[in-house]
């Protein structure tokens, strides 16, 4: 048999009951994720090579402020409601995981730092912050992509542990790969504290590091979990993959409308004369 490490996630039903699983449940999910890694999807490349006079549309960054404001405020959101973390202790650190991202000095969360970080490059907002509210509500605004990512980390936050470690492995990956696509049109974008206080303080990485100890943790307590919280993990990932298809959608079609109206053309006409 392949090591437990290797094993794709549908397998599990072949293994699930080897003793040694939720022993080696860090590497398991670090191991799958790889193949869900964000910066591999092609919404991030697509946006780095589009004309600037294209990528500095306010609409066009307000949409892709809107698509991923709403995914991050889902899982947001639905940390509050993770399940068994009861014990003092454990409460204690989903606390400290719930500070950093609403918590943070001087009245500031990563919900305002990255409308700021949009608005600051001339993103055009389609809805005000304080409209991230009641999930379902929210989907109004949203494809059917993004609203079954909301909807489904609505759902499996309240149910498991996996689709939080999910997120939490995923994140650094999409934040370096967003923050350096569009600082390709906007060198200061990652210098935004939305980024730069999270890489320098490696945030993303602990939380990950600790969705997976304490989840390991709760398994070891009560290993029939595991098979659930396996397989909401790959939910959740693979809900995640249709945000950035998405993204990609919307990148496509503004490149193609600029094509259309001769935007594109032009553009592309003035870098050749400046090199």
């Amino acid at each position: 048999m392949a090591s437990l490490s290797s094993a794709p996630l549908r397998d599990f039903d072949r293994i699930q009951s080897a003793p040694d699983v939720i022993d080696e449940f860090p590497s398991i999910i670090t191991s799958f994720l790889k193949r869900h890694r964000p910066s591999r999807k092609a919404f991030f490349r697509h946006f780095a090579a589009l004309p600037f006079t294209v990528a500095s549309d306010p609409g066009l960054l307000g949409q892709i402020h809107l698509i991923y404001q709403a995914a991050m405020h889902a899982t947001r959101a639905a940390v509050y409601y993770l399940p068994h973390l009861d014990s003092p202790a454990l409460r204690q650190r989903k606390l400290r995981i719930l500070i950093d991202d609403d918590g943070l000095p001087g009245g500031e969360t990563h919900h305002y730092q990255l409308t700021r970080a949009f608005l600051n490059i001339g993103a055009k907002s389609l809805l005000p912050d304080e409209e991230f509210g009641d999930l379902e509500e929210l989907c109004r605004y949203l494809d059917a992509e993004t609203m079954h990512f909301v909807r489904l980390a609505g759902e499996l936050y309240r149910r498991s542990l996996g689709p939080w470690c999910a997120v939490e492995v995923l994140s650094v990956d999409w934040m370096r790969a967003l923050g350096d696509a569009v600082a390709v049109h906007f060198p200061r974008f990652i210098e935004e504290p939305y980024f730069a206080e999270c890489f320098s303080q490696r945030v993303e990485e602990r939380h990950a590091d600790e969705s997976l100890a304490v989840t390991q943790m709760v398994l070891r307590a009560r290993p029939a979990l595991l098979p659930d919280t396996l397989d909401d993990a790959r939910m959740m990932a693979e809900a995640l993959d249709g945000v950035w298809t998405h993204l990609d959608r919307i990148v496509r079609d503004a490149r193609r409308r600029a094509r259309n109206a001769g935007t594109f053309r032009d553009a592309e006409k003035g870098a050749i004369l400046e090199q």
